[in-house]
């Protein structure tokens, strides 16, 4: 659906473009971002990389284990339901791991395998709560380390990228909660009245 979407803004900018007489500030606009990309990208890869491979040697060394051991008591909370030794928790809980580390390559694959399970668990077509859980932990994704955040601000020459740190754990634990508190209150609702329809 994305890729239609973007393609739609393309046609509606150049056809009003081609209305307004602008197709000249248009094309320019378009050669700059596109040299503005590079640079960008090119900036970050620096950054990307040295976070990037701190995260990996802390995930070889065992650190990333044993803080999947340190939330189990945390996610056998919010996921009351599963097994607790079960191929679904442990997925969670490396998924959530990686993304505290701001390990998002090794997150994503994480985070299908564990709603793989839950859907294997799941007797209907709808959203179990512990999907919806999951759905909501990884959007969330409280982060030890912003590394994207401040590649951003660095390359855009911010003298202090990492003074968004702070606020980036205020916003991202606000946001967990709010879902969280949601999940716990409206999902077992939907279910009741879509199982009644």
């Amino acid at each position: 659906m994305l890729p239609y979407i973007w393609g739609l803004m393309i046609i509606i900018s150049v056809i009003f473009s081609v209305i307004n007489g602008t197709s000249d500030q248009l094309n320019s606009a378009i050669l700059d971002s596109a040299g503005e990309a590079i640079e960008l990208v090119i900036s970050m890869c620096g950054t990307i990389c040295l976070w990037s491979g701190i995260m990996k040697i802390a995930d070889k060394s065992g650190v990333t284990k044993f803080i999947s051991k340190l939330l189990s008591p945390i996610t056998g909370r919010l996921f009351p339901s599963l097994d607790k030794k079960g191929e679904a928790f442990r997925a969670i809980n490396m998924n959530i791991t990686a993304n505290l580390l701001g390990l998002g390559n090794a997150a994503t694959p994480l985070g299908i395998k564990a709603m793989q399970c839950l859907k294997k668990d799941s007797n209907t077509a709808l959203a179990s709560k512990d999907m919806i859980m999951l759905v909501i932990l990884n959007t969330t994704s409280v982060q030890v380390i912003p590394t994207m955040i401040i590649s951003l601000l660095q390359s855009a020459g911010c003298s202090d990228p990492s003074g968004i740190i702070p606020f980036t754990w205020a916003a991202s634990v606000s946001g967990l909660i709010v879902g969280v508190l949601c999940v716990q209150i409206f999902a077992g609702r939907e279910r009741t009245l879509c199982t009644q329809h």
